[in-house]
C-alpha cells in the first residue's frame, strides 16, 4: 500500500468532502447547457481543448508539479477524464443537454461494479438491481422509432463508463498527491490529448470570439473548482460514495436545459429520467455498506 501524500493542505472531514463534492456536482451540471450552445459555433474536440488549456494554465500559475510519479498518475487520470470529456462533448452535437446530463449520470451505477470489480468483489443485487433500473430508463429516454439509439446518446454513454473508471481510478491515485499538482496534470494531459484530436480531425484554429466567455467559465470557472474539489474530497471518500453524490449533476443539467433551452422530455423520456434516477436512489441507499468502498480499500487493492 502506497502511504497517502500529506501536504499543506488541511484533510477534509468526510463530511465536508461529501459537501465539495455535491458543489462540484452543481458547478459541472451547470456546464451542459453553456457546452450546447458553444457547439454551434466550434468543433466539439477544439472546444474541449481550449477548454482545458485554460484551466490547466491556471492551475500552473499556482502549482508546479514535481516529481515522475505525479506526471505518471495525473497521465492516467488524465487519460481517463479526457475520454470522457471527448465522448461527452462529441455527444452533445447530437443529443440534447438533458440526454447527455443524464446518461453522463450512469457513471453512478457504473462505479461500483468497476470498484468492486477492482478488489474483486462481486456487485450486490441492490446494486445490480439499480444498474438494471437504470438501463431501462437510458432506453426510454434515449431509444426513438423503429427502436434505435442516436449516435450523441451512444457517445454519451461511453462518457459515462470512462468518467466511472476516472472516479476509481482518483480513489487510488489522490492520495498519493498534493492536489492542485495533480489536478493540473490531469487537465494538461485532457488539454494535450484534445488538441491532438482537434488538429488531425477538425483542424485546430483559435476559438471564435462568441465562445470565449463559455470557455473561461468552463475552464476557468468550473473545471479548475469542481475538479479540484473532487480530487481533494477522493483522498477521503471512496468511488461508490464519490459517484452517487455526484448523481445530483444530471438533475441540474436536465433543469437548467428545461429552463434556459426550453427543453422537453416526452412521456418515455420522463418514465426513463424517473428510473435512471430510481436506479441511482437504490445504489445510494441500499447498497451495503461494505459495498461502497473507501477510498482506502481501492488504494490497499495493488
Amino acid at each position: 500500500m502506497t502511504p497517502p501524500y500529506r501536504d499543506s493542505v488541511p484533510p477534509m472531514s468526510t463530511r465536508l468532502a461529501l459537501v465539495g463534492l455535491a458543489l462540484a456536482a452543481a458547478l459541472f451540471g451547470g456546464t451542459f447547457v453553456v457546452v450546447k450552445d458553444a457547439l454551434a459555433a466550434i468543433p466539439p474536440m477544439g472546444f474541449v481543448a481550449w477548454r482545458f488549456l485554460l484551466a490547466s494554465a491556471a492551475l500552473f500559475l499556482v502549482a508546479r508539479p514535481s516529481g515522475t510519479r505525479v506526471w505518471r498518475d495525473g497521465l492516467v487520470a488524465g487519460s481517463l477524464l479526457f475520454a470522457g470529456y471527448a465522448f461527452q462533448t462529441a455527444g452533445l452535437v447530437t443529443t440534447t443537454a438533458s440526454n447527455s446530463g443524464l446518461i453522463t449520470g450512469l457513471y453512478v451505477v457504473f462505479t461500483p461494479l468497476l470498484a468492486g470489480a477492482l478488489v474483486r468483489r462481486a456487485p450486490s443485487w441492490i446494486t445490480l438491481a439499480g444498474t438494471a433500473l437504470a438501463l431501462v430508463g437510458l432506453v426510454l429516454l434515449t431509444v426513438e422509432p423503429p427502436l434505435r439509439f442516436e449516435r450523441g446518446d451512444l457517445l454519451t454513454l461511453a462518457c459515462a463508463v470512462a468518467f466511472a473508471a476516472h472516479i476509481v481510478a482518483l480513489s487510488r491515485l489522490a492520495p498519493r498527491h498534493p492536489v492542485l499538482p495533480f489536478t493540473a496534470v490531469q487537465l494538461l494531459v485532457t488539454a494535450v490529448a484534445a488538441l491532438g484530436l482537434a488538429a488531425v480531425f477538425e483542424g485546430l484554429t483559435l476559438p471564435p470570439r462568441e465562445v470565449l466567455w463559455a470557455l473561461l467559465l468552463t475552464g476557468v470557472g468550473v473545471s479548475v473548482a469542481a475538479f479540484a474539489l473532487q480530487v481533494h474530497a477522493q483522498r477521503v471518500v471512496g468511488p461508490s460514495r464519490t459517484a452517487i453524490v455526484l448523481a445530483v449533476e444530471p438533475v441540474f443539467a436536465a433543469a437548467i436545459g428545461a429552463v434556459v433551452l426550453g427543453e422537453r422530455l416526452d412521456a418515455a423520456g420522463w418514465v426513463g429520467a424517473a428510473a435512471i434516477m430510481a436506479g441511482i436512489y437504490l445504489v445510494l441507499t441500499l447498497s451495503p455498506d461494505d459495498e461502497l468502498l473507501g477510498a482506502e480499500a481501492i488504494t490497499e487493492a495493488h
